[in-house]
């Protein structure tokens, strides 16, 4: 076991670099001039020089890579070019637990939702409920958060009036049902077709009718026996989804007008502020790499083949 822990740490830690390295790169083939977004088209031309030196856009592009690594590990992650007084990690601290509400929230709805809808459709195969809970998944896939979020707010904001409009943050639960909702439910459409795909194969197998024909409960066998072993690669597909729920929160939080991870990174983007641009994408990526590595220490701790191979 302590092979592989070490193993999967070194492969971690590998990527995490690579994607610094690739981070820094693709930032800097973002259009437009970050001294420009500060100072405007009218600036005089020493005034520029003058801001790209303070910025250390001047200094060689190695240069800005190390000095990029060290502030990644100092923890800082730089200083924003807004306000130059201000680290990086302390902007992202402060928009962390918005997102992190929403992101939970919409993990949790989707788990709710996916797992006992998959073992259901699963056990009614080929059924109406099968057919119309997998009509229902295609559905929930198919439409775009861009579209979901707002066709939301005017029915259940606007049209009924039972929950907040965007920017209305009284009551802290409430507001969370709607982007919630739309984060979540193309997540729980795909957490849904694994589900059922992985009970389906899972209750064919011999085991599962052996216990069958002993006579135990059709519960139990379901959830003891069948559930158990598909929950391995059900888990390791809901952490690769984690990065796309990541990035629907930054939809979401633009369309329900919430602060978060998205709105200072979109709020970078615009003004060309390339350490917070940085910070935002590593923070996503750090998370990313690491609930893989949980999984995968996780999945190697309950099935001794995965460390065997």
């Amino acid at each position: 076991m302590i092979v592989y822990l070490l193993k999967r740490v070194a492969r971690a830690l590998m990527t995490v670099l690579g994607v610094i390295t690739l981070v820094f790169l693709l930032v800097r083939l973002i259009p437009g001039d970050p001294v420009e977004a500060i100072l405007g088209e009218d600036a005089a031309p020493e005034d520029r020089i003058a801001m790209r030196s303070a910025l250390l856009l001047d200094r060689p592009l190695l240069e800005q890579y190390t000095g990029f690594l060290g502030s990644v590990a100092d923890g800082t992650l730089g200083h924003s070019f807004r306000s130059r007084s201000t680290a990086v990690s302390v902007l992202i601290v402060e928009v962390i637990p918005p997102t992190g509400y929403l992101a939970f929230s919409a993990l949790l709805l989707a788990w709710m939702i996916a797992i006992p809808l998959g073992i259901f459709a699963a056990s009614r195969h080929k059924t109406i409920y099968d057919r119309t809970t997998s009509i229902l998944a295609i559905m929930g896939l198919a439409i775009p958060n861009i579209w979901l979020g707002p066709l939301l707010i005017l029915l259940f904001g606007v049209t009924l009036r039972w929950l907040p409009l965007p920017g209305d943050y009284d009551d802290q639960i409430s507001s969370l049902i709607l982007p919630s909702l739309t984060v979540g439910t193309a997540l729980a459409a795909s957490l849904f077709r694994h589900t059922r795909s992985m009970m389906l194969e899972v209750l064919g197998r011999q085991y599962i009718l052996a216990a069958k024909a002993r006579g135990l409960p059709v519960v139990r066998v379901w959830f003891k026996h069948a559930l158990r072993n598909a929950l391995l690669p059900i888990m390791t597909i809901a952490a690769a989804q984690l990065g796309a729920l990541l990035s629907g929160t930054v939809i979401a939080e633009k369309i329900f007008e919430r602060p978060g991870l998205g709105t200072l990174f979109l709020e970078a983007f615009f003004a060309r502020d390339i350490p917070v641009i940085q910070g935002c994408v590593l923070v996503v990526a750090f998370i990313y790499v690491f609930m893989n590595l949980a999984v995968d220490l996780l999945y190697g701790y309950i099935d001794p083949r995965v460390r065997l191979s």
